[in-house]
């Protein structure tokens, strides 16, 4: 499989695979990326979607995300300042790979997917 670029002898720096786990790595980061395919969210709303998750990790999670150019950050110059998050074209484009993690675990895809339907998917398997 020499040259393969999906094969065992695939270096982290030149697989697709090992990139794509780097960008979407920690226990949250797919979560994330799965509730804002719904649409634009606030912090809360994604601090209330992801029971459990402390306001550090969601903090670090998104920057992480932004950096990749997975998520985008909009600041209003409001007082109380907004901010909301959405996902970027890049970002969209995992839908597929959501729908695929939810079907492959036992549910049914985005479309009826929940936080709790996540959990409750993974502990069946």
């Amino acid at each position: 499989m020499a040259g393969n670029r999906h094969g065992n002898d695939c270096l982290d720096d030149d697989c697709p695979v090992a990139q794509a786990v780097h960008i979407l790595e920690g226990k949250w980061t797919m979560l994330i990326v799965r509730d804002l395919l719904s649409g634009t969210k606030r912090f809360s709303d994604l601090r209330s979607s992801l029971r459990g998750i402390s306001p550090k990790t969601l903090t670090d999670r998104l920057r992480q995300l932004e950096g990749h150019g997975v998520v985008t950050r909009t600041m209003y110059a409001e007082i109380p300042p907004r901010v909301e998050y959405d996902l970027t074209p890049k970002g969209q484009a995992l839908r597929p790979v959501i729908d695929a993690l939810a079907q492959w675990s036992g549910g049914s895809g985005t479309a009826e997917l929940t936080p709790r339907g996540v959990d409750a998917g993974l502990r069946r398997i």
